[in-house]
């Protein structure tokens, strides 16, 4: 079984073995090197003291390679090192941890075989699992342990110390006394080295043994006490008539493969066999006579006496229920005629038939009340017939993820044969097992990392892989340089990637006159590929530069180079074989045409026609004293000014002017606007260059419609009698129409003048404004003997006119239909007892027959319901009679 931990393979040990401290960094100077091999050689010296001293120092190695390599990963120093298979996350030497000492002596964080083990203790366990005592497993090499025995605690390696201190000086998790664990084969001694990690070595003590077939006695390790002494086997094998022709060896003697010439065990039939096989049967049938000298023998080929007669003996009726005395073995009994009451197949119901030979019925007809497996269907159906029903089983499997869907299901749910297919932690494969709860087994595959060359690598569990760097190989690097400097440069260890350039400068002179004070720049090999797992197939592009021998590349010197706009301040540095005129992304900046806006283009060289190279610029400075390059052909025109005009109008309006942007002026307004009268009877309609143009007391006056005042006056219902003005109305005091004035029976009225019935008002304390239309003048004439003896006489009228009955009650309905409609009183005629009775009575029965209507509803519905249950089973019985069934 392959380790949990990170075996090295390293070609110098002393620049690849673990030191002894909680950092992850690895040392970067010679000093702290040499002090970690020698404190890793000092403790593995310690460890290994006792075992040397008694094996006498032969062959140490073979024996404590293992151990060694669980050693330096134990340790958790730099370098490789152990991670956890369940976690992935490396075992520091201060983590407590579980370790599996009787498999695969994994190691593991403490927690995380905590939780495996009570997820794996807490699945439920099918009725179809063989193994109900292992509860839960090792994640690497599954073997399996009780529940007792899930960790609680943390000890160390050899199982003697609780909570093992950290101690620089001795091995991580480790209790620094002698290990004393039995060793393998029960051979009674104990392991003399001190707590370690993994197996323990072989036992080293001497002793006398004996080798496997005893003829030669040895003094050998208790280890190697089992020892073939490679002469002739001197026991004789099974057949007794042939010796082992193999040397001596372990276990029993195989079978003899002598061939010969051997009789079957009835003596008929001879045929060469080997000796192993001498007693075989042969294909005939015995021919003789049984005891009884009537029956013959019915066996095969066999040896021996035939046997008895089965017939002798006791006779009884072919149903057992009578006997018969004295009757040979070769004479038929005959049946007894009684029911034969045979226990059937099924051994709940006994043979209906009369007594009978040979076997009853295999078929049990008789019709019983069956319940199907799930429970969910019962049924009359023979014997014989198992009853299922189409329901699927909507139970989860173990798994927890898939349901059962077997149809007729006994609860007994087998165990899902689905692939599990989740991710492991490693991130690169799936779960090969089926499916199943809690979390997948942990990777079980190593993925070695090795340096360039391959001289030097190292496994690490799948998964962990992802933080690795390649191990540093102390081998130079086997690429040769292509560069003239290639016998002057210095060599570099193995890597990966590309190697290193030359460092050296050229100093050679160019054509331009100055010296090549760059680095080397001749041909670089080709670049190894980079660090990587799993590596893409692409194709290396080999340098091809120039040789040793070419010239060197062009001038590198640094020179200053101007933008295409001439800008100020952006000039840049460019090297000189590879100036180049550059647009600096500055805006460019010019004035357009429309003496308004600049360039936004990025920095251009311009361009202008013959005409206006002539010409003077804005600002009087001339263009052509500028712009030198304008017949080049990177040089173009400025851009088109598209944008609307946002200069301010005279006379100031609100309106944008409707032109691009320009010189000059903008042109007058003429947009139309709209402006109401000051009584707001019409709307005048003037040019914006016109309305605004005009004064604010020449506007007021414009707006006037010419014509009497529409607005309401506030104190009374009458409306404004002036000509069309601006502000408030003057007459609103002094309104001189007349008002027709009434007393309160309005049997009195005169006309007075608007103001005088607002004085009236005011002098009575009240407010014009809050008098209604309808009632204004009303009540301010007082009435006088004339008006009373009216208003007597016009009461006795109606009250001839309405006859209001004493008994009865008089409702009054007013309501106003419209706003001049006097109020009126409608009186109601009185009910008689015989009407409400009679209206009481339909009321009654309407109710009862609504009561009844519900009532035979329900129970017919309800009715409906059973009948229409009966014939749904009905017709599933014949259903089944007829075999239209779906399985």
């Amino acid at each position: 079984m392959a380790t949990v931990t990170a075996a090295v393979v390293v070609s110098q040990p002393p620049e690849h073995l673990n030191s002894f401290s909680d950092s992850d960094e690895r040392s970067s100077t010679d000093g702290e090197d040499v002090a970690a091999v020698s404190r890793v050689s000092a403790l593995e010296d310690s460890i290994f003291a006792a075992y040397l001293q008694i094996s006498g120092g032969r062959s140490p190695i073979q024996d404590l390679a293992k151990i060694r390599s669980f050693l330096s990963a134990a340790s958790g120093r730099s370098g490789p090192f152990v991670a956890c298979l369940i976690c992935l996350e490396r075992i520091r030497p201060s983590d407590p941890i579980w370790s599996c000492s009787t498999g695969c002596h994994a190691i593991f964080h403490l927690h995380c075989i905590q939780n495996w083990a009570n997820q794996c203790s807490q699945r439920p366990v099918s009725s179809s699992s063989l193994s109900l005592s292992s509860d839960w497993h090792c994640p690497k090499c599954r073997l399996s342990y009780s529940r007792s025995l899930i960790p609680r605690y943390y000890f160390c390696f050899c199982g003697k110390l609780e909570d093992p201190p950290s101690d620089p000086w001795i091995l991580p998790h480790s209790c620094g006394e002698v290990c004393n664990r039995p060793l393998r084969g029960n051979c009674g001694h104990k392991c003399l080295l001190l707590c370690h990690p993994g197996p323990c070595p072989p036992c080293p003590k001497l002793i006398t043994a004996r080798c496997f077939c005893g003829s030669l006695e040895d003094v050998r390790r208790c280890s190697q006490k089992s020892f073939s002494c490679n002469l002739p086997c001197p026991r004789s094998l099974p057949c007794s008539s042939h010796r082992c022709p193999e040397r001596c060896h372990d276990g029993p003697c195989p079978p003899c493969q002598i061939k010969g010439f051997c009789k079957c065990s009835c003596g008929k039939t001879e045929e060469e066999r080997v000796c192993a096989e001498r007693g075989f049967r042969c294909d005939r049938s015995c021919s003789g006579l049984l005891s009884c000298g009537k029956h013959n023998c019915s066996r095969g080929c066999h040896s021996g006496h035939c046997g008895d007669c089965p017939l002798q003996g006791r006779r009884t009726c072919p149903c057992g229920k009578k006997e018969y005395k004295g009757v040979s073995c070769d004479a038929d009994v005959p049946t007894c005629g009684s029911t034969c009451e045979k226990v059937l197949s099924c051994g709940l119901h006994r043979c209906p038939e009369r007594c009978h030979r040979g076997p009853c019925v295999e078929t049990c007809r008789t019709v019983v009340l069956k319940c199907c497996r799930c429970g969910s269907l019962k049924k009359e159906v023979p014997c014989y017939q198992d009853l299922n029903c189409e329901r699927k089983c909507l139970r989860m499997r173990d798994c927890g993820r898939h349901a059962c869907k077997h149809r007729c299901c006994n609860g007994e749910c087998p165990s899902c044969q689905e692939i599990c297919g989740r991710k492991l932690r490693c991130n690169n494969h799936k779960c090969p097992s089926l499916c199943h709860r809690g979390s997948c087994a942990p990777c079980p595959l190593m993925v070695t990392i090795s340096c360039f060359c391959g001289e030097t690598y190292f496994e690490v569990p799948c998964g962990v892989e992802k933080n690795q760097k390649p191990p540093k190989c102390p081998k130079s690097c086997n690429v040769p340089r292509l560069c003239r400097h290639k016998f002057e440069g210095r060599s570099h260890k193995c890597h990966y990637g590309a190697c290193p350039p030359c460092r050296m400068m050229c100093g050679e002179e160019l054509p331009c006159g100055h010296s090549c004070k760059q680095r080397c720049h001749g041909p670089m090999p080709p670049p190894n590929p980079e660090f990587t797992l799993k590596p893409k197939k692409k194709k290396v592009e080999r340098s091809t530069g120039c040789t040793p021998e070419s010239s060197c590349p062009p001038c590198q010197e640094i020179i200053w180079v101007t933008c295409l706009g001439q800008h100020v301040g952006e000039e840049r540095q460019m090297v000189c074989s590879k100036k180049v005129r550059f647009s600096c992304q500055n805006l460019c900046g010019n004035l357009l045409s429309c003496g308004n806006h600049y360039c936004t283009k990025s920095c251009h060289t311009l361009k202008y026609h013959p005409s206006t190279l002539d010409e003077g610029g804005k600002d009087g400075f001339a263009l052509d004293q500028v712009f030198v390059d304008s017949g080049s052909e990177l040089a173009e025109s400025c851009e088109d000014c598209f944008l609307p005009c946002q200069k301010a109008r005279e006379p100031a309006c609100l309106h944008p002017c409707p032109q691009l942007c320009h010189s000059g002026n903008c042109p007058p307004c003429e947009v139309l606007l709209k402006r109401s009268c000051h009584c707001g009877a019409m709307v005048h309609v003037f040019k914006c260059i016109y309305y605004n143009g005009l004064s604010g007391e020449e506007q007021q006056r414009v707006r006037s419609c010419r014509g009497p005042c529409h607005r309401k006056l506030p104190n009374c219902p009458h409306l404004c009698s002036d000509i069309c003005h601006p502000g408030e109305c003057p007459s609103i005091v002094q309104c001189l129409k007349k008002v027709t004035v009434r007393c309160a029976c309005n049997n009195l009225k005169k006309e007075w003048l608007c103001c005088d019935v607002q004085s009236v008002y005011r002098d009575a304390g009240r407010d014009a404004k809050d008098v209604a239309k309808s009632q204004f003048g009303i009540g301010l004439i007082p009435c006088n003997a004339e008006c009373a003896s009216k208003v007597k006489a016009n009461t006795e009228v109606q009250i001839r006119k309405v006859k209001i009955p004493q008994d009865t009650g008089i409702v009054d309905v007013a309501g106003p239909k419209q706003r001049k409609r006097r109020e009126r009183v409608q009186a109601v005629q009185q009910i008689s007892k015989f009407q409400a009775l009679s209206s009481f009575l339909k009321r009654c029965l309407f109710f009862a027959f609504i009561f009844l209507v519900v009532c035979s509803f329900v129970y017919y519905g309800y009715k409906g319901l059973f009948l229409l249950s009966d014939w749904m089973y009905e017709m599933e019985e014949r259903r089944i009679t007829k075999g239209f069934s779906r399985y």
